[in-house]
């Protein structure tokens, strides 16, 4: 039971990728060094969104946390709600009342290239993205501005991927998806895991995750949308492949896997065809150091039968209620976008990730923990993701990049900080 206690892209992209140039793309260390030199901006990190739910959130974390000297500013479509939000972080922080305030629409791509062009990174909590999302992404990848949000939207990731991952090589952008619940702690948790474990064998890593949180409005609609296209979603995944290379004499795997008892966690296992295993798959396609042959897995934990069963058929009435238009605009109506769970219940809610690692001979179980996963620590990951972005010294990646792969070690030195655990729990 558990204890207790990067290649270059110019030959291997389609047409539509490489449209955008037919000469070859710099490499990135070279992109993100004419970023580095090229002209000053105004501001370091700039809040898309700032006004919804977990915008909201986000922008009171950057108002208790910001560093002095970052330049950071409030963006979205109302300027009133704008203004009224930077009165509220005022009485946080006296300083906010001279905060920034950019006017941008998700619609409006003169307003996001010109937000884009503002900033050295943009951190966005506008969703559904696959809806609202791609200008925002095209903008930054063009302007060399690094990009963070908080989709767990696979269709998005991978169709953002076709379209925008050369231009925003060439750049100098490092494009960061999930940079909230989904996938930071599954992401960076299997990232610490393997670091434990011998080099250059193969590994094979088990995530268990648990929490008795609730969702939003925005987070529902998030999930009914990806749910409600699936073929969309198979589609783009399949155009990625065409595109994205594999590494050569490695070989990387996230199987779904079968419900099942877990005895290293005393629970019932249920697997999550969440976007949290594609993520951990592609760090571990782009860093040598997840070994010639690697294998992820990721379960949801249940103590009780009976709740696991529950758990599984409830996801499987929502999943059909999702192809039918009128069910899922009913299903939509019941949680009010830009709403979430009060203070008091998100004091109560908490997560954990437990990892289960092995490789040449070793086994570790691993353990990443907070409270409240969808708002809380969401807002306090996303901040400190745009925050590790804009100020810290990291490798000189570009593109469409994971956590673990753009931040590593510096942004988990920033979650440990904040209050987030990561701590290896037994070794054997």
């Amino acid at each position: 039971m558990f204890p207790h206690d990067p290649l270059p892209p110019a030959h291997r992209h389609g047409v539509r990728a490489n449209l955008c140039s037919l000469r070859p793309a710099p490499s990135p260390v070279e992109a993100f060094v004419n970023r580095q030199n090229g002209p000053a901006r105004p501001h370091d990190v700039v809040l898309f969104g700032a006004t919804g739910f977990v915008g909201a959130l986000t922008a009171e974390y950057l108002a208790r946390h910001a560093p002095d000297g970052c330049r950071w500013a409030l963006s979205g479509r109302d300027r009133a709600k704008l203004e009224k939000l930077r009165t509220r972080l005022t009485a946080l922080d006296p300083r906010c009342a001279d905060l920034p305030v950019i006017q941008a629409d998700a619609a409006d791509a003169g307003s996001l290239r010109a937000l884009a062009e503002s900033t050295h990174v943009v951190a966005t909590t506008v969703g559904p993205y696959v809806w609202y999302g791609e200008r925002l992404v095209a903008a930054c990848a063009e302007a060399g501005t690094d990009y963070a949000d908080l989709t767990g939207e696979p269709e998005f990731v991978d169709r953002m991927y076709v379209a925008h991952d050369v231009r925003a090589r060439e750049t100098g952008a490092r494009i960061v998806h999930a940079c909230g619940f989904d996938s930071v702690p599954h992401d960076l948790g299997a990232y610490f895991t393997v670091r434990r474990l011998p080099e250059d064998v193969p590994l094979r890593v088990d995530g268990f995750v648990r929490s008795n949180a609730v969702f939003s409005g925005g987070t529902f609609a998030s999930a009914l949308t990806a749910l409600g296209r699936g073929p969309q979603t198979a589609r783009a995944a399949k155009e990625r492949r065409l595109h994205e290379p594999r590494p050569a004499g490695r070989r990387v795997h996230a199987p779904l896997g079968r419900p099942r008892f877990s005895p290293e966690t005393g629970t019932w296992a249920l697997p999550l065809p969440t976007l949290d295993a594609r993520i951990i798959a592609r760090s571990a396609r782009a860093l040598p150091r997840y070994g010639p042959d690697f294998r992820y897995r990721h379960y949801a934990s249940v103590k009780r039968l009976p709740v696991a069963l529950g758990g599984t058929a409830a996801l499987g009435v929502l999943v059909g209620a999702a192809q039918v238009p009128a069910a899922r605009e009913w299903l939509m109506g019941r949680y009010e976008a830009g709403t979430g769970p009060d203070e008091e219940r998100r004091r109560r809610s908490w997560f954990t990730v437990r990892f289960v690692g092995e490789g040449g001979g070793r086994r570790v179980f691993t353990e990443v923990s907070g409270g409240d996963p969808g708002y809380d620590e969401t807002a306090k990951i996303l901040a400190e993701s745009a925050l590790c972005l804009a100020l810290d010294e990291l490798p000189a990646t570009s593109g469409q990049v994971t956590t673990a792969v753009a931040m590593g070690d510096a942004l988990l030195d920033r979650l440990v900080a904040a209050g987030l655990g990561f701590r290896v729990a037994a070794e054997r």
